[in-house]
């Protein structure tokens, strides 16, 4: 047995590592419990499930200006499933941008705003079975004669406006031969592209069209002259994560056969790009 200071000082020393080895086992312990804990599980825990919108999304989730409400097919379905499973609903601000990092750092536990199938997010995310579906519209100023239908779009010349993140860029990158692609960071920033003049359209789908024609004095909707690129729309979570799919695609089922979802569809003016089946 050692009794000297030096031998007391050793021991103090091994006795803070090991208190400093456990903590960290602790915490590791710990953290690798919250990370294994599945969505659905962790829910039902806190009561509350964490729902990712983008609030620009006309009729599908957005924040009206004037009133501050948040409004939209895609609130009113949320609001639904929450009440289905028993817990409160929080609603977060995304964007198609950050969308894919929004899910997989657990930011929300589910994005509902109408989320395009594309394989690009299919490769991070599971998308769930479309409740909509939409083609692709182009918005142009009622002032310009040069863009009258559809085909007068992939000319010479023609700027082409789409908002980063969204399925349109890889799309009009594969279609436009001639006409010029702008690429630009938000949604609201093409409407100011086209309003001033700087380009010619911007592309979009059938909720923000109507909205166009709706708020906007100056826009116009060009219309394919047939089907050109009909996209379904659903949802999107984590992967892995078999319990909480199994549960959303059970609501999804079940607002189709009740008539949640064409009642909420009609509400909002979307009852043409409505999938019930």
């Amino acid at each position: 047995m050692c009794y000297t200071l030096e031998c007391e000082y050793f021991y103090n020393e091994k006795v803070t590592i090991m208190a400093h080895v456990f903590w960290i086992f602790l915490i590791a312990l710990t953290s690798t419990s919250i990370l294994s804990a599945d969505v659905l599980s962790t829910i039902f825990e806190t009561k509350k499930i964490r729902v990712c919108i983008w609030p620009e999304y006309y009729g599908i989730s957005y924040i009206n200006p004037r009133t501050q409400e948040l409004t939209g097919i895609d609130i009113d379905l949320a609001k639904e499933f929450a009440k289905d499973l028993g817990v409160s609903v929080e609603f977060k601000s995304s964007s198609f941008a950050t969308l894919i990092q929004d899910i997989n750092t657990h930011y929300c536990d589910i994005a509902m705003f109408a989320i395009g199938h594309t394989e690009e997010r299919k490769k991070y995310l599971t998308l769930t079975t479309p409740h909509l579906a939409s083609d692709v519209y182009a918005i142009a100023a009622k002032s310009n004669r040069r863009i009258q239908t559809w085909d007068d779009i992939d000319k010479e010349g023609v700027v082409v406006a789409v908002a980063k993140g969204t399925y349109h860029v890889k799309l009009m990158q594969d279609y436009l031969k001639n006409a010029k692609l702008l690429i630009v960071d938000s949604l609201h920033a093409r409407e100011q592209e086209v309003e001033a003049g700087r380009a010619d359209v911007f592309m979009s789908d059938y909720p923000f069209g109507i909205y166009m024609l709706e708020e906007q004095e100056w826009a116009k909707l060009i219309k394919p002259t047939k089907p050109f690129h009909i996209t379904p729309y659903g949802w999107a979570m984590a992967q892995n994560e078999p319990s909480f799919e199994q549960r959303v695609e059970a609501f999804i089922k079940a607002i189709k056969q009740d008539g949640r979802l064409l009642s909420a569809s009609k509400r909002h003016h979307l009852e043409p790009i409505v999938v019930s089946e």
